[in-house]
């Protein structure tokens, strides 16, 4: 008896088959994650840097002045720890499995705790995380523009914050027709070298103008509970300046691989980069500002500094492009999930014309929110302790003991246990110094003004 020859049907399966890879091919070839991978090490040392080091870093020496020194310095170097080892694991998570990449957290997210729950536990978190900061960056960009303005040109007519947000969304509305990361590399580039440079002005000019006279370090509340309080909304404020793991994997996927060298290699030669850069701009900022002003600091260093008017002006003009540049990082993301909705579950042609509409809208929504609310930096400190500590503390670790499953008690356990409860701790603390923050600036707000 013969073999049988593949019948018609046999055929056409294959046929559809082949179609269907061909079509996802196309899709994917089209998505800003998986379009373009010939990044070379050095887009993820920037791309990290600009992710990572945010306008935040201006308010670090505030932050020190409500945390003290000893634990401000520990809170400082352990969040640079912890949150350097769980970025290593993302970067080996990535390609894990010999022949697939995971392009996307909330892909890993999937692999690790199963194809519903991983989607349930990461794409909420990473949209608060993602979604949130371009609203903070449309408000921080939008009141840089404004110091420089009001700094440059003291004698003119006060214009509204709101102005100032919308000149800077105007920016956004060209800038996020861009297709992929990869094309976004100027940008992140000019991104990372500006956030080196106000970060340099910030403590240079803080040791160029001395110690101040009569400067004290203990705690200015007035209360217990206020320093605590204060206490609590410091730590998340430290905490989320490292918050550029919720795109880590998708920088990474921008990387060409194959078997004999795999992505992780350039892209942790670009992670150690970054990381050091980041060391650079925060400590120096954050120890040189609070030991210059003490506990009279200003929660951006900048205002405390106020003269020379060039410099500051200078300064604050390079936040405007650093977060230019951060705002675009993370919403390449966003982009990606906005439009994989619409051509994979809504069966959108993908096309110049869909593009065009999903990422005007997008960039609309979040300069609304941002003009609404410019209070929104509290707001980042409440919502951010449910997001951003788990997405850069402990998630990753939740996800390496799932999938590795580690000897119980070994150093990689106990390493992992203890950055998942540092985490915790974070996650649980920061909300409640941020909703105090938010009672107390939405008193006496009035909108739109």
């Amino acid at each position: 008896m013969g073999t049988q020859a593949p019948s018609d049907k046999d055929y056409a399966r294959n046929n559809s088959y082949e179609e269907k890879l061909a079509k996802q091919k196309a899709i994917d070839d089209w998505l800003p994650i998986t379009s373009s991978r010939n990044a070379k090490w050095w887009y993820s040392a920037f791309h990290n840097v600009t992710a990572m080091v945010g306008a935040g870093v201006l308010s670090l020496p505030y932050a020190m002045s409500e945390l003290g020194w000893g634990p401000g310095v520990a809170v400082l170097v352990l969040s640079w720890i912890i949150t350097l080892y769980t970025l290593w694991q993302m970067v080996e998570m990535h390609e894990m499995i010999p022949g697939k990449r995971f392009d996307r957290y909330h892909e890993l997210g999937q692999y690790a705790f199963g194809e519903k729950l991983g989607l349930y536990i990461v794409v909420p978190q990473q949209l608060i995380v993602e979604v949130g900061v371009c609203i903070v960056y449309m408000v921080t960009g939008g009141r840089s523009l404004k110091k420089f303005h009001d700094t440059v040109c003291s004698t003119c007519k006060q214009i509204k914050l709101t102005y100032f947000i919308m000149i800077f969304a105007s920016v956004h509305f060209v800038l996020s027709h861009l297709p992929n990361f990869n094309s976004i590399a100027g940008v992140s580039l000019a991104a990372a070298v500006m956030s080196l440079s106000y970060s340099t002005i910030a403590w240079g000019a803080s040791v160029a103008k001395g110690v101040q006279p009569d400067v004290q370090y203990g705690y200015k509340a007035k209360t217990a509970a206020g320093t605590v309080f204060n206490f609590f909304s410091a730590l998340g404020d430290v905490a989320f300046a490292y918050a550029g793991h919720n795109v880590v994997l998708e920088i990474q996927a921008t990387i060409p691989s194959t078997p004999e060298k795999p992505s992780k290699g350039p892209m942790w030669k670009g992670v150690i980069v970054a990381y050091i850069v980041v060391a650079l701009c925060y400590f120096p900022v954050a120890l040189i500002g609070y030991w210059m002003f003490g506990n009279t600091v200003q929660d951006n260093i900048l205002i405390s500094l106020e003269k020379p008017a060039w410099l500051i002006g200078m300064a604050n003009l390079f936040v405007v492009v650093h977060v230019i540049g951060s705002y675009q990082i993370y919403a390449m993301p966003v982009f990606d999930m906005i439009e994989t909705v619409l051509v994979k579950k809504l069966h959108f042609r993908p096309t110049r014309t869909l593009r065009f509409i999903a990422r005007n809208v997008y960039v609309a929504l979040t300069m609304f929110v941002g003009i609404t609310f410019p209070f929104f930096g509290g707001l980042l400190g409440f919502f951010g302790g449910f997001a951003f500590a788990p997405t850069t503390y402990f998630l990753p670790c939740v996800m390496w003991l799932a999938i590795y499953k580690p000897r119980k008690f070994g150093l990689s356990w106990w390493t992992n246990w203890i950055c998942i409860i540092f985490g915790l701790f974070l996650m649980v603390l920061s909300p409640i110094g941020g909703l105090r923050q938010i009672i107390l600036q939405a008193k006496d707000y009035k909108f739109y003004s």
